[in-house]
């Protein structure tokens, strides 16, 4: 096979003169190339720990502290108040016989500006620290900020003006704070109480003071303690707990996935998009692995977010296990796992430390795409593994998957980058039914055939037939936003700046050299292959009951909602409640995903988005109340939401907090009926909104079809919905929901409607005096105070 052959560096053979030594000086090169790439890459990470562990300083401040120490020794003054004089005492006596009194001086001199430039650099670290732990500018209204929020601004614009590395604020983030026990217990019976009848809220109540003075104290203890040891007290546990202590199917369950441009195709020939896809995330790592990209921030401020969901967004697999999952990552790979047409791939994507280019790429994928040969036995549904139950996969794993070549073939694709699929199928909106391919394309990225995905992997990319992209995510390693900002930069740098011929193929040469992609090789008994039937059964069963509707909804967006001086996402949220009440008759408890990034290893927070004021809104809407009433209320609630969310943002939210006084409960061995009862709580509502986090990407003026679909996730309860949006530019807010068929009061489509006329009658109601609108409660703008 040709890529044995490039793999062997010499030969050599026994002659009656001796050993003849035959130098392959082609391989050697490909060696030595290989290996420079690999120390660049480790000088690269030195000199960046370095730069990021004297932030916001930089390294050749010291340079300016020593200067100045020596030169005030000069002019015969002492800066050190007699400390340098104690440490040239100090110094080794080697130093004492070999340097003059001079030369001691200067050393001296040195170490204690070294001194001096790390306590400064601390001090600037803990100033950084405090300042990041200011979140009151995020309440105060535009117009009326506070001089305490104008002084903090400057503060902080001074200490980060340096430009960061990626990963430069890390140790400065604060730390999650916990919340007390009682202000979370009064945030929680607020919460549900328009869910409850009045004998429901009074037994919750009585079940709410009851734990808080007993068990909710002493659970409260040890979680100050891990919040006082650990990074952040909720992440570990969320990770474990909700994510890889699960185990049925992460398929439709956990993963979730994001789609390519709404109105166009960069290129319909297949090859190419994955050449240009390949290469844009392979160009994203890199800047990943160098830092290079500017740490991620809360829209239109200096205020930096938590980046160290960056650190496992490639060469990480979620493995299984019998009891729990485990995630692992390695450092780097030089190759991509691809999958077509029942068979896998390794293909290299470097070669001797050089990134193959997009034409290269693209002809190699050709290369698999025109390969003939069949699938091996057990091959072609392989995958499913990855999408049943997690226990089973476990123990096939553990038994047929951890020697000889089913081991060398799975470590490939668990190591590899990412995982790419080529799709046989053509996917998008374009055809005779724009709705429904719309549909059938979320349901492809979400679960495919349900055996061409690999979705153990953190992420998999999926190429369709006519050219159309997407992925489909692992939620474990990272939240959406992050896989988001992934995604954009892929998007973007495909069509904007790596760019296609007029035939459509990448640009670029080829190295006709390359040697073709590796055809992995299994060895799948009957046992395995019976497994493999049952995993697919399972999850065919559960993605055949997943109903996805995908609109974009193209009356307004949120240029039209914000000159109402309303907060678009409330006012969306707001909307979602009248839906829902028009649907279902009734209200729910709603999951809004909000982040808590503002935190160091911060994640999500839950936003109950159902509260008294929407409820008192909605009624008042549906039992036809007054337009100035309806309006007065729709503000109330607008502010209550846009409350909630900032709470939830500055660590005061109810979920995480509740969650882990769980899983402390359940680490003690006592049984709480208060915390047991809120954590079966079903959310039939779950929703989140996809951000839109770099918008300079994207020329939306002069390229105005180029506009983003975002992506979305299987309902989380057998009889709810779930409903993720992203807001595209001022006019189009596009809407993913899934249900379930096996629901009869569930209907996706008839719940986009929904949505889609709640939107318009709120618009309408809001518009019907646009004066006496405008002069409500001013919309608090954080975006324009920084």
């Amino acid at each position: 096979m040709a890529e044995a052959h490039q793999a062997v560096a010499f030969q050599f053979t026994i002659t009656p003169e001796g050993i003849d030594l035959q130098l392959s000086y082609q391989a050697l090169n490909q060696i030595y190339l290989s290996g420079v790439r690999s120390w660049k890459k480790r000088v690269s990470r030195m000199r960046n720990r370095v730069i990021k562990g004297v932030y916001p300083a930089s390294p050749s401040s010291w340079l300016f502290v020593a200067i100045g120490i020596l030169a005030t020794i000069y002019m015969q003054s002492d800066p050190s108040m007699g400390l340098i004089a104690e440490i040239q005492q100090r110094l080794p006596l080697s130093l004492h016989v070999s340097l003059s009194a001079q030369g001691q001086t200067m050393v001296s001199a040195l170490v204690f500006s070294t001194l001096l430039w790390l306590s400064l650099i601390l001090a600037l670290r803990f100033c950084l620290k405090l300042l990041l732990s200011y979140h009151q500018w995020m309440f105060e209204q535009h117009g009326r900020v506070s001089n305490t929020t104008k002084v903090w601004v400057t503060l902080l614009r001074l200490l980060s003006g340096r430009k960061p590395l990626l990963y430069s604020y890390q140790t400065s983030l604060p730390h999650l704070p916990v919340p007390a026990v009682r202000d979370t217990l009064t945030r929680y019976l607020e919460s549900v109480r328009p869910l409850l009848t009045d004998p429901e809220y009074k037994r919750m109540t009585d079940l709410a003071n009851e734990f808080e003075s007993s068990l909710g104290n002493r659970l409260q203890r040890y979680l100050k303690l891990k919040a006082l040891w650990a990074t952040n007290y909720v992440s570990d546990w969320w990770e474990e707990y909700i994510y890889l202590r699960g185990r049925g199917p992460i398929m439709v369950n956990s993963n979730y996935y994001g789609m390519d441009f709404l109105y166009v195709t960069p290129t319909s020939v297949q090859a190419a998009r994955a050449g240009n896809t390949i290469t844009a995330l392979l160009l994203y790592r890199r800047m990943v692995n160098r830092e290079e990209l500017t740490p991620s921030r809360v829209p239109g401020t200096v205020i930096p977010l938590c980046a160290a969901q960056c650190e496992r967004m490639f060469n990480t697999t979620r493995t299984p296990g019998v009891e729990t999952d485990v995630l692992q990552h390695w450092q780097d790979s030089e190759f991509v796992a691809v999958y077509s047409r029942g068979r896998y791939y390794r293909l290299w994507v470097y070669r001797a430390g050089r990134l193959l280019s997009a034409r290269e790429i693209e002809h190699q994928i050709q290369w698999i795409l025109d390969d003939p040969s069949p699938p091996l036995p057990g091959e072609e549904k392989l995958g499913a593994l990855t999408a049943g139950d997690r226990v089973p996969w476990a123990q096939i794993r553990k038994e047929h998957f951890s020697s000889g070549v089913n081991k060398r073939s799975l470590d490939i694709i668990e190591k590899a980058a990412f995982f790419v699929t080529l799709d046989d199928e053509a996917q998008g909106m374009k055809g005779d039914d724009p709705t429904g391919n719309l549909d059938r394309y979320a349901k492809s990225l979400l679960h495919g055939k349900c055996y061409d995905r690999w979705f153990d992997k953190s992420f998999s990319i999926v190429i369709y037939k006519n050219g159309k992209s997407g992925l489909n995510a692992e939620h474990s390693w990272a939240d959406a936003p992050t896989v988001a900002h992934l995604w954009e930069y892929t998007l973007a740098t495909d069509a904007f700046q790596l760019g296609y011929t007029e035939d459509g193929h990448c640009k670029g040469e080829v190295d006709r050299s390359l040697p073709p992609p590796h055809r992995l090789s299994w060895e799948i008994p009957s046992e395995v292959q019976d497994q493999i039937f049952s995993s697919l059964t399972l999850a065919k069963a559960l993605a055949d009951d997943v109903d996805c509707h995908v609109f974009p909804f193209r009356d307004f967006g949120k240029g039209k909602i914000k000159k109402l001086r309303v907060s678009p996402d409330a006012f969306i949220q707001i909307s979602l409640q009248l839906a829902y009440f028009r649907d279902r008759g009734s209200f729910c408890l709603t999951y809004e995903a909000s982040m808590t990034r503002l935190f160091r290893e911060g994640r999500t927070e839950t936003v109950r988005s159902c509260s008294n004021q929407s409820c008192a809104f909605v009624k008042a809407l549906e039992g036809g109340e007054g337009a100035d009433q309806c309006k007065r209320l729709f503000r109330q609630a607008s502010e209550k939401h846009q409350n909630l969310y900032r709470m939830a943002m500055t660590g005061a939210g109810i979920d995480r907090h509740l969650f882990c006084l769980y899983v402390v409960s359940k680490y003690l061995g006592v049984d709480s009926p208060f915390l047991k009862e809120v954590l079966s709580e079903p959310w039939r509502l779950s929703t989140s909104q996809t951000p839109v986090q770099q918008m300079e990407l994207f020329d939306l003026k002069n390229h105005p079809d180029f506009v983003s679909l975002g992506g979305g996730f299987g309902p989380v309860a057998d009889d709810g919905y779930g409903v993720s949006y992203i807001i595209v530019g001022e006019d189009m807010i596009n809407f993913h929901v899934s249900s379930k068929h096996s629901c009869g009061e569930t209907d996706s489509h008839r719940f986009g409607a929904q949505i889609a006329k709640a939107l318009q009658d709120i618009m309408a109601v809001l518009s019907a005096d646009t004066a006496s609108s405008s002069k409500g409660p001013a919309q608090p703008q954080s975006k324009k105070l920084l």
